[in-house]
């Protein structure tokens, strides 16, 4: 009876520590943003001091990650994000909007293996394309250019950059042209218990008014299983070190899901 007891509570041991390292793995492939591993995370956000400072903003991020495989040694990397935006006063007092924002997709050509120096990269195309259902929920503009990713993991640490740079090609005519960089470095660390915890600021340059928008995000999360489904859950804080004078300002909250499927 003790023998059976014992050889029960190894095999229990034995299947949570198995769940457990492929949590961490799913977690440290999360970190990774050309990770051949598809992703659906589904990202709140909150900021306010926009317009006469009594502005807000609160969207949620779809931003689904599909891998594609092209041969033995290449992959393509699906990146879309679709905001759904609800705001109030952004630009003056201009009331309340809601509805779809601009849709951003992105596509890597990433190498399925890392360099010799342990480097991840991947590079392609971003594309803006004017989805937004009000006028001041998008930029009215078709754009393109090009995006990048570098980075490396090692010992649960995952750091790097990813960046972009997109030109309006076409769109209303009344409505001014983009040439934006978005640079976005990254340090996050995985640990044996599948939480990561992360630093990284979403920063961009707006070349036609010359200004810089850099929220620095504080962030935490957790990889668990809600039966077979593993499941990454999130909560941050992000401080506006720099933006426009019309907003926003100060800390903003950030919470969200993301659910998860190895390929």
């Amino acid at each position: 009876m003790k023998f059976k007891l014992i050889m029960f509570m190894l095999l229990a041991l034995g299947l949570q520590a198995s769940s457990n390292a492929e949590e961490v793995d799913l977690a440290k492939q999360l970190a990774n943003p050309v990770a051949a591993m598809v992703s659906v995370p589904f990202q709140f956000n909150y900021d306010s001091g926009y317009g006469s400072s009594d502005g807000y903003k609160s969207y949620v991020n779809m931003q689904p990650v599909i891998p594609f495989s092209i041969n033995e040694d290449w992959n393509i990397i699906s990146r879309t994000i679709l905001p759904v935006v609800s705001q109030h006063n952004i630009v003056g007092k201009s009331g309340s909007q809601s509805g779809l924002g601009d849709i951003t997709q992105s596509f890597f050509f990433s190498p399925k293996g890392a360099t010799s120096d342990g480097l991840i990269w991947g590079a392609g195309p971003a594309l803006l394309i004017p989805s937004a259902t009000h006028s001041l929920l998008g930029a009215r503009k078709w754009g393109l250019g090009p995006s990048a990713v570098l980075l490396k993991q090692k010992d649960g640490l995952t750091y790097g950059a990813l960046a972009n740079h997109i030109w309006s090609l076409a769109g209303d005519s009344d409505r001014r042209d983009i040439s934006s960089t978005f640079l976005q470095p990254f340090l996050s660390y995985t640990n044996n218990k599948a939480w990561t915890f992360g630093l990284d600021t979403e920063s961009s340059y707006d070349w036609k008014e010359t200004q810089w928008s850099v929220p620095v995000n504080f962030t935490v999360s957790k990889v668990v299983k809600l039966g077979s489904q593993p499941v990454s859950f999130q909560v941050g804080a992000r401080y506006w070190a720099a933006a426009p004078e019309s907003g926003p300002a100060g800390w903003g909250f950030r919470a969200g899901v993301t659910f998860l499927f190895s390929k």
